[in-house]
């Protein structure tokens, strides 16, 4: 079985920073891409950041050069880092994964449960 879980959400101000973790666990064989999405009430889940096997990023336009994502493959882990949080970037965050749990598997995407992010004054 394989597990996302995050970490890191809350209550912040504007012009404030958090730093969401996504740690996989589980019989895994290697993780390719990662990405965050997030969700707000009424809207349309939306990407916030993805990052490739190669470590490649792309940002949604919304948080280009507010947000960060790093991974940490020793960890299992990837991170991302918000800057500059605005009361618009309140929602779920969620983290996805596309996992290959064994060698001659197929690769999966998994989700996390998402975290909750709220920024207000």
């Amino acid at each position: 079985q394989v597990q996302l879980v995050e970490s890191g959400g809350g209550l912040v101000q504007p012009e404030g920073s958090l730093r969401l973790s996504c740690v996989v666990s589980g019989s895994i064989f290697s993780i390719y891409g990662m990405a965050w999405y997030r969700q707000a009430p009424g809207k349309q889940r939306e990407l916030v950041a993805r990052m490739t096997s190669d470590y490649i990023t792309n940002y949604g336009d919304s948080v280009k050069g507010r947000f960060t994502m790093s991974r940490d493959k020793a960890k299992n882990t990837g991170y991302l880092q918000m800057n500059s949080l605005k009361p618009e970037d309140t929602a779920v965050y969620y983290c996805n994964a596309n996992i290959k749990r064994t060698m001659w598997g197929e690769v999966y995407d998994y989700w996390g449960q998402g975290t909750q992010v709220t920024v207000s004054s």
